[in-house]
């Protein structure tokens, strides 16, 4: 196999301080509502091998021959269904939530540059790692935003970062984290977003926590995520004082024939309401950001199969988006992750922060 050529890199310069960043990589998005967009975004994500573990001739045929003609379409008409002025709701949670991430790190005298990325589509993990280098950047930590470990995300994430690293002569120090699923502060940031919504919005008959589906073999074949999905939900609600008969765990956005990650989601809603359930609450802990996923598959498809079947009252509640808590949450892990790395800011750094919040200051007071 031939060796990837090195791509042209900045002069080395002898003596370059050691400068940090932080990678926030998201799963992706199209950069348009239309067909031809979202088939350009297909066919980079369902053309990864972690993401569909089928002979690659045999899935090229299938992909290629079937559902890049006839997907794009109608999944372009969900995705125009939750646009937004901004663009993707995906990427506008994931680009606030970098730039809250690098306020708050900010805030602790941390000198870190926090950049955002999609591991398919724009902006990609590979050009933001080179804007990274053409900056000065030494260090990187890269921080997925899946809380549950699988190889279908987080891994495929590791995977774009290592593909940049073999065209790449003079590599930055790389960190990674793996996974933060039963980290006290992310499960107390849920917790706190779900009391606030009964708060105003009352408390349902039955709690409906929806994970992303992967295929059923994954777990046999030594993928962590179903556990650890598993022990985010349990986590949740010994955190919001509810018990088994309570709650329930689901598996959505299945993909094909094979069996997957069960119960699915759908199906469950549709089974509760025949079953008498009148009200039930939605909440997507797996998800960071509210997405296509979210918005479209729950709070729309979910909600019409279980009023169709007889339910009263469906209630979506939203990601944790730009919630104080959660960013508070994501820095506290990111700190951790960069701890033996001098991040102090320098001088210069300092000087400006204070500037501008005597500015800051100065405006107020007017």
């Amino acid at each position: 196999m031939p060796s990837m050529p090195f791509e042209t890199e900045p002069p080395y310069t002898h003596g370059q301080q050691p400068r940090t960043a932080v990678l926030l990589c998201n799963l992706g998005t199209p950069d348009a509502p239309t067909a031809t967009a979202v088939r350009r975004y297909l066919a980079e994500f369902l053309s990864d091998h972690r993401v569909v573990e089928i002979p690659r001739i045999l899935w090229w045929l299938i992909l290629h021959g079937i559902i890049l003609r006839f997907r794009p379409a109608k999944s372009a008409a969900k995705y125009a269904s939750v646009w937004t002025p901004e663009g993707s709701p995906l990427k506008v949670w994931t680009e606030k939530q970098s730039k809250l991430l690098q306020g708050w790190l900010g805030q602790r005298n941390h000198g870190v540059k926090v950049r955002w990325a999609m591991r398919y589509g724009s902006t990609s993990i590979a050009s933001q790692l080179d804007a990274m280098k053409a900056d000065g950047v030494t260090r990187v930590l890269v921080v997925p935003a899946y809380p549950q470990y699988s190889a279908t995300t987080t891994a495929s994430v590791f995977d774009a970062v290592y593909t940049w690293a073999q065209r790449t002569r003079a590599l930055p120090e790389l960190r990674f984290i793996n996974h933060y699923h039963d980290d006290a502060d992310y499960i107390s940031a849920l917790a706190a977003s779900i009391q606030r919504y009964w708060k105003n919005h009352g408390r349902p008959n039955q709690l409906v926590m929806s994970f992303h589906g992967v295929p059923a073999r994954t777990l046999e074949l030594g993928d962590p995520y179903h556990c650890e999905c598993m022990k985010t939900a349990r986590l949740l609600a010994e955190r919001l004082g509810i018990d088994k008969t309570e709650y329930k765990v689901t598996f959505q956005s299945r993909l094909g024939r094979a069996k997957w990650l069960e119960p699915y989601t759908e199906p469950t809603l549709i089974a509760m309401a025949k079953a008498g359930v009148k009200r039930v609450d939605v909440v997507c802990p797996g998800f960071t950001s509210d997405c296509l996923e979210t918005l479209e598959e729950i709070d729309m498809e979910g909600r019409a199969a279980f009023l169709l079947a007889g339910g009263k009252a469906f209630h979506y509640i939203p990601c944790l988006n730009d919630d104080p808590e959660w960013i508070t949450a994501l820095c506290n892990i990111s700190e951790r992750h960069l701890g033996g790395w001098n991040t102090q800011k320098a001088p210069d750094q300092l000087a400006m922060a204070a500037s501008r919040n005597e500015a800051l200051a100065m405006g107020a007071k007017q």
